[in-house]
């Protein structure tokens, strides 16, 4: 049996053609909805339409790290799988990802082939998440035709949109990140199952569709916040200390050249990330976050290095 968590804020509008999608799935399962103390009429929705589902009320909005961990520490099945509240699953999702969750013993998680709503030709959203060169990640195959990408495979992480995991593998490495509230939660899990031995794969055969953004607007200053801050703790508790150190000296010097240009009135492109006050929040919550990431970052790089002693 497996489980599904969604995870809701204030997305009452949302919510239908998502759990319509999870009833109309081809695999036995359960579904439990974590509602983020939303005030748009989401409980009652819930109860007149959906009885069958489980609703946690968590009676605050903690994220969506926090409310997928209060998700996954509900479940009780061996298999948890994640769906966005604005996402639709295809019939067959789910049991596509079981099925290849079942076949490959050595990975935590299966993501899906996510493609965005209402784009003509179809276009894909994700396979996936990578890692870039520069250290931030980003959604493999963003924008892609849709028949792109058609082999399952290994890849660097699971986009928490749509994916299955191995519920055993998640425990043993610390769950999601609750202090992330939002973004790169999934890809400082993904990193974290990794070091500990474990893979993520692709499974192309599980599609969904994604109205993306559609809680959240990227070109936001939450988004550019969230989005900086947490790619800077994702790297103090997982990668090592040289690449650490050259993400936060490079985060560092761009803010204070950016500032200097703001106080010279100096052309500055027009967008959050390029704020220089935004950027000095970031640093501010990192620097309140950094003893609890230097403590978890401990665990992760001895769980590591065991691994690779008995490897």
């Amino acid at each position: 049996m497996v489980t599904v968590v969604v995870v809701t804020w204030e997305g009452a509008h949302l919510l239908p053609p998502c759990l319509d999608s999870l009833r109309e799935q081809r695999l036995p399962h359960r579904v439990i909805v974590v509602d983020n103390g939303s005030t748009d009429g989401t409980e009652a929705l819930l109860a007149d339409r959906y009885p069958e589902v489980r609703v946690v009320q968590t009676g605050a909005n903690l994220g969506f790290a926090g409310g997928a961990q209060v998700g996954l520490a509900a479940a009780d099945t061996s298999y948890v799988a994640l769906l966005n509240n604005d996402a639709v699953a295809d019939p067959g999702w789910l049991a596509a990802l079981v099925r290849r969750l079942d076949d490959q013993p050595s990975a935590a998680a299966v993501t899906s082939r996510m493609l965005l709503q209402d784009t003509d030709p179809p276009l894909l959203n994700n396979t996936g998440v990578v890692l870039l060169d520069d250290d931030y990640g980003a959604d493999r195959d963003l924008r892609a035709g849709a028949d792109a990408r058609p082999e399952a495979g290994p890849v660097f992480g699971f986009s928490g949109g749509a994916a299955v995991l191995r519920r055993q593998a998640v425990e043993q490495v610390g769950g999601f990140a609750r202090r992330f509230f939002l973004y790169y939660e999934d890809t400082d899990l993904s990193w974290r199952l990794r070091l500990a031995g474990w893979e993520i794969w692709y499974e192309p055969a599980a599609v969904v569709h994604h109205a993306h953004s559609a809680t959240v607007d990227q070109a936001g200053e939450r988004f550019a916040y969230f989005n900086e801050r947490n790619r800077l703790l994702m790297l103090t508790r997982c990668a090592g200390a040289s690449r650490v150190a050259r993400a936060l000296l490079r985060f560092a010097l761009t803010t204070a050249s950016l500032t200097v240009s703001r106080l010279r009135r100096k052309p500055v492109p027009d967008v959050p990330v390029f704020d220089p006050w935004l950027r000095l929040r970031v640093l501010g919550g990192y620097a309140r976050l950094l003893p609890w990431a230097l403590r978890t970052r401990r665990r992760i790089r001895r769980a590591a290095k065991r691994r690779q002693g008995h490897g």
